[in-house]
């Protein structure tokens, strides 16, 4: 019998995807296998984000400062490249006593209004995403900023002709040599940059939290920044093949062409190893359907095991959908960057 012939780009994309075999998936059980392969995998995943911007003056500056009560919110903002700036809200907790320095925590947004979200300004979309001021309330200093093209760095939506912007971007950076996702990461460390430079931060202390496309972007900064100690990656972590091939549930700002290629998500992630990771998951998040992400974790476990960190790795799967929980997040920043779990 012939083959059947098939017309759809989108059943293509399945089929490829289900035959390919990512080069660098993680196969090894050993910590010397863990070792090599990270080696490996860390240097193909730069290659394929490409250049980064070349690093320029912060040249920061407060634009404004509000007094919470607990916590301190100032809006600030710096320059993370020589053709681009970052506005930022950093909160500060009220009680640090004179000298003190506090551990720091990169807020990373979703989609959606950008940084008034973690920074807790603005919340209308729910679901605990106000991270960014609830760990200030707890001790920590945090720095939430704008990623590219969301929040005051997004453009008039007439210069997309209603296209995604994401997508566009993508395409316009492709076309130019740069990667999207590779600008984003590049503007994340440059907040850490400005977090380590505060006086009320402990430099040697910084961790990442984000959620949904936060979570992307605290995966790969905790992964490619080895100044980030400590990470929390929420409704993010699952398969490529799911949420992505299958399901189409991703964007330009998220990916370095070719990665499935050599590896799964749960690869990657897995380059965050051996620091503590925590990974939280909604049961019922449709957008990351939970049965990949068991998936996913499963994998990830393996590669934490063989890097002796099997401790430093944890699930807090509760009952929800594509939101934040705070249940396991908390304890898991007080037992790693301040010590006191």
């Amino acid at each position: 019998m012939p083959r059947e012939r098939n017309f759809s780009s989108t059943e293509y994309f399945n089929r490829l995807c289900a035959r390919q075999r990512p080069k660098l998936a993680f196969r090894g059980k050993t910590r010397a296998d863990w070792g090599a392969w990270r080696r490996k995998l860390r240097r193909r995943v730069l290659d394929l984000l490409g250049e980064f911007p070349k690093p320029c003056p912060l040249r920061p500056q407060t634009l404004e400062r509000e007094d919470l009560g607990d916590v301190i919110r100032e809006k600030v903002v710096f320059d993370s490249e020589r053709d681009m700036s970052v506005p930022a809200y950093v909160c500060v907790p009220s009680g640090r006593a004179r000298g003190q320095r506090l551990p720091g925590v990169l807020a990373l947004h979703g989609h959606g209004l950008g940084k008034l979200v973690p920074a807790g300004v603005e919340n209308s979309l729910g679901g605990f995403r106000e991270y960014g001021l609830s760990f200030a309330r707890r001790g920590f200093v945090t720095i939430a900023p704008d990623f590219r093209g969301f929040g005051e760095r997004a453009d008039d939506p007439r210069c997309f002709g209603g296209r995604d912007p994401c997508n566009v971007n993508f395409i316009k950076g492709s076309l130019l040599g740069v990667n999207l996702l590779a600008l984003d990461i590049w503007d994340a460390m440059r907040a850490a940059d400005y977090l380590q430079r505060r006086k009320e931060v402990d430099p040697d202390r910084i961790g990442a939290v984000g959620s949904s496309f936060g979570g992307t972007m605290s995966m790969y900064v905790a992964a490619l920044d080895d100044r980030v100690k400590c990470a929390i990656v929420s409704c993010y972590l699952n398969t490529f093949e799911q949420y992505a091939i299958r399901q189409a549930n991703f964007c330009g700002s998220q990916f370095p062409p070719g990665l499935r290629r050599w590896a799964e998500l749960a690869d990657a992630c897995g380059l965050i190893a051996p620091k503590p990771l925590l990974i939280v998951a909604g049961k019922q998040d449709e957008g990351f359907p939970f049965h990949a992400t068991m998936r996913a974790y499963r994998q990830l476990s393996r590669i934490y095991r063989a890097a002796d960190a099997a401790d430093r790795l944890d699930l807090d799967a509760f009952d929800g959908g594509h939101r934040f929980s705070e249940d396991k997040a908390f304890p898991w920043f007080d037992r790693w960057l301040k010590g006191s779990g």
